[in-house]
């Protein structure tokens, strides 16, 4: 892009520099951050590092889990339960 084609999407009084690669979006100067070899907008690059730092640390026993784990134990007990009252009855 040819600088001051254009306006910063984050900055309108500013002349936009390049378009960020991920948004498309018109940015300045102040806006622009290279990383790995291309332009991207504070915002792009934000998600892009979250990406790369993978998901978060998960709680193992969560309280949706505990419950989750009481249903399939009493479906489990049911199920036993049933089968022993087919075969003795």
């Amino acid at each position: 892009m040819i600088q001051g084609s254009g306006r910063c999407h984050y900055h309108p009084e500013r002349a936009g520099l390049g378009v960020c690669v991920e948004c498309r979006r018109v940015i300045c100067r102040e806006c622009t951050t290279q990383f790995e070899g291309i332009n991207r907008c504070a915002s792009c690059l934000g998600r892009r590092l979250q990406a790369l730092e993978g998901p978060a640390e998960r709680r193992e026993w969560t309280v949706g889990n505990g419950l989750l784990a009481l249903v399939g134990v009493a479906i489990v007990w049911g199920g036993v339960y049933l089968g022993i009252h087919l075969v003795t009855g």
